[in-house]
């Protein structure tokens, strides 16, 4: 059996599955996928891998006991086998207090995530694909890293009610660092598609080299608040601490930054510059994501932040039932609206400020204003007078996105992008930002 199911073959499956099972509630959770990566350092391919999974999980429910368990063996044996184990364990289980049944049928959007050119990938494919990059980087006499992978697979579900959902999906990361012969230089460059033919490695390859050699030779620059413009790569390790955070029950519970004295939220309040526009559309088609929610909740176009304002949370459907209001999902994608500004202009219309490309190693400070600490990396540049200067030495920042919202001086054309700290897509568009809080130098390059 193919390990990427029809649409027709996963429901055949599920509905075999469900016909074992005596419980009251049975929900079966059912996907496949194939990767393939290949990994270069010291501008040498040192891995090539594959994987292969597959995996049915069965939830079996009487009253609120509930118990879980799957399988990775798809004979009929074996899928009984399954159902009966987890309705022993749903038997053995206390009751879940917050469990809330399962839903009936659902109205999905269409959204097209699957690519023939991806999930047609194969190892010459990805080989010929760092092939570009590697004959850039030796012949500039520069030391390349890259991780390229790639997957195709589905997710789908049935439950006892008779809802039934099903999504393939293809999608492709590709990152790189190019560093100088004596170390001094670095660059990165990150790259996420759903459809492989929009990946060019030879262009990405020439973005890391040129960041690469523009960043040897950094000089120190004493911390402080500048104005900062900040690549869509490295606005996202900071931003998707609020895509994270859009969660009612903590805002209700007084443990997020959403939160207000008395147990109110934020909700229908301005918390960041006007703007700002943050939405999820699982049919947007630069970020195309699965229709369907964890539980079966269908997926909508929601706006979380319009202009400036907090107009939605998600809910659980527990939480919502004792809220008495709709319940949201949380989203499968997540887009930030832009301007039409380039970076070329951000950086004509800075007298002083620093171009930050890449911020890594994330950690929260204070999780009720979202305070974060990180540090920039791989290519950190002076501006003066609407031009790059000169490249400066790494900082450590402490700064909260939401004050850096506050602070918005411009924003250009969102990107599709990967985030550095989850690996996870986004849609963001690079910023200017004034008063960017640097706290201290670092040595690395």
């Amino acid at each position: 059996m193919s390990i990427i199911l029809s649409e027709s073959e996963a429901k055949a499956l599920l509905q075999k599955a469900l016909s074992y099972s005596k419980a009251d509630e049975c929900v079966v959770n059912l996907l496949g996928e194939q990767r393939g990566n290949l990994r270069y350092a010291r501008n040498e391919v040192s891995t090539s891998g594959s994987l292969i999974n597959q995996n049915l999980s069965v939830q079996s429910a009487f009253g609120k006991k509930v118990g879980v368990a799957s399988i990775d063996e798809f004979d009929d044996a074996s899928i009984e086998k399954v159902v009966r184990r987890s309705e022993e364990l749903a038997r053995l289980a206390p009751e879940n207090p917050e469990y809330v049944g399962v839903l009936g049928p659902q109205q999905y959007l269409k959204s097209n995530g699957f690519f023939d050119s991806t999930a047609n990938i194969t190892p010459a494919t990805r080989a010929e694909a760092v092939a570009k990059s590697l004959q850039l980087t030796r012949d500039a006499k520069l030391t390349a890293a890259g991780f390229l992978q790639d997957n195709r697979g589905y997710s789908a579900m049935m439950n006892s009610k008779g809802l039934f959902a099903y999504y393939p999906s293809t999608n492709v990361n590709y990152s790189l660092t190019v560093r100088t012969e004596d170390g001094t230089g670095s660059g990165y460059v990150a790259r996420g598609y759903s459809d492989f033919s929009k990946l060019d490695t030879a262009a990405a390859t020439r973005i890391a080299i040129a960041k690469s050699r523009g960043s040897a030779g950094a000089r120190a620059l004493e911390p402080g608040k500048y104005t900062v413009i900040l690549e869509p790569t490295a606005a996202a390790v900071l931003l998707e601490n609020i895509f994270y955070s859009m969660d009612a029950r903590s805002a209700d519970e007084g443990r997020s930054f959403l939160s207000k004295t008395g147990g109110k939220t934020k909700l229908g309040e301005k918390i960041v510059d006007e703007r700002v526009n943050i939405y999820s559309d699982p049919t947007h088609p630069e970020l195309p994501a699965s229709p369907w929610s964890d539980d079966g909740r269908a997926q909508e176009k929601v706006n979380w932040i319009e202009n400036g304002v907090v107009k939605n949370l998600a809910y659980s459907r527990f939480w919502a039932q004792k809220q008495g209001v709709k319940a949201v999902p949380n989203p499968n994608n997540v887009i930030m609206a832009g301007g039409n500004q380039s970076l070329e202009d951000m950086i004509k219309s800075t007298q002083r400020g620093i171009l930050v490309t890449k911020l890594w190693y994330i950690r929260s400070v204070d999780p009720q204003t979202l305070l974060l600490t990180g540090l920039t990396r791989d290519g950190t540049f002076y501006i003066e007078n609407g031009k790059i200067k000169h490249p400066v030495k790494n900082f450590r920042f402490n700064e909260s996105p939401i004050i850096m919202l506050n602070n918005l001086e411009a924003l250009g054309k969102p990107e599709r992008v990967v985030s550095t700290e989850s690996e996870t897509n986004y849609l963001i568009p690079p910023m200017k930002i004034r008063e960017f809080t640097f706290t201290s130098l670092s040595d690395a390059v």
